[in-house]
């Protein structure tokens, strides 16, 4: 009987676990293809029907999925230590999440705030005071740019590895297609529009503080370096981390925790 009633209690647990992450795919005309996002609450969730809880969106990395955060930090433990809600949109192979200049199936900002956020404040109980976006490398650049295109909608933002300065990747990643590169002189001033390196004054004014680390073995610590300098020289409260550590998955493992700490200790009230 003991045996059969720690059995029963292990199922219990980890059925309340796996009910914890939602999944959820979009059909829209502003992405190429379908868009699966995973979507974790709390373990406390369902015990607590009047709370709304804070809210961070991980974007993963060039050629990622929905699913490398949870690979790589296993995003419930995470969810139930900051109660937080945290969600896992699929940026797909190449998006950078932004509304491309010449794919028009490739709008990701429009899709990020006219469906994936509204359909996520509808469904679950999100403190709309407390919205968090991070992500890695692509989508270090994602959370970022979108940050400084809403600062006002976000609470605070963070970077992993974040390819902040689109130059510096012009020739790669399907970066050429995907912004209507010509190679010729016009190519700097639409690279520079889409990178954050060349968009802090929305956020300077807004006077809000972001999160941003990179490796120190890393190919993107180079443009990292200039970020922490343009946000000295506009006086923006912004907290780098430069430590040992390459464009990789123990990186970002060992990194992430410092972000979510970041943003708990800036919820607004």
């Amino acid at each position: 009987m003991k045996k059969l009633f720690l059995f029963l209690l292990l199922i219990s647990i980890f059925s309340s676990l796996q009910a914890a992450k939602h999944q959820k795919v979009f059909r829209t005309a502003k992405l190429e293809k379908a868009d699966t996002c995973w979507i974790f609450t709390p373990a406390n969730y369902d015990a607590n029907p009047g709370k709304q809880y804070p809210v961070v969106f991980l974007l993963h990395g060039w050629s990622g999925n929905y699913q490398q955060w949870d690979d790589i930090m296993g995003c419930q433990s995470y969810a139930d230590k900051y109660d937080f809600i945290l969600v896992c949109p699929d940026g797909l192979y190449d998006s950078w999440y932004v509304n491309s200049p010449v794919l028009s199936n490739s709008q990701f900002e429009d899709f990020f705030m006219k469906e994936l956020e509204p359909y996520v404040s509808k469904e679950f109980r999100t403190d709309k005071k407390n919205f968090f976006i991070t992500g890695l490398s692509m989508g270090g650049h994602g959370a970022l740019y979108l940050f400084s295109r809403y600062p006002d909608f976000f609470c605070s933002a963070g970077s992993l590895s974040g390819a902040v300065d689109l130059n510096n990747c012009s020739t790669s990643y399907g970066i050429k297609e995907h912004f209507g590169l010509k190679e010729d002189a016009s190519d700097k001033a639409i690279l520079d529009k889409y990178s954050v390196e060349y968009s802090l004054e929305s956020i300077q004014k807004s006077g809000k503080e972001f999160i941003f680390s990179c490796g120190t073995s890393d190919f993107f610590y180079d443009i990292n370096n200039q970020l922490r300098k343009s946000c000295d020289k506009l006086g923006i409260k912004a907290t780098y981390i430069s430590s040992p550590g390459g464009h990789d998955y123990t990186y970002w493992k060992a990194n992430i925790n410092a972000q979510l700490l970041f943003f708990s200790e800036r919820l607004s009230k």
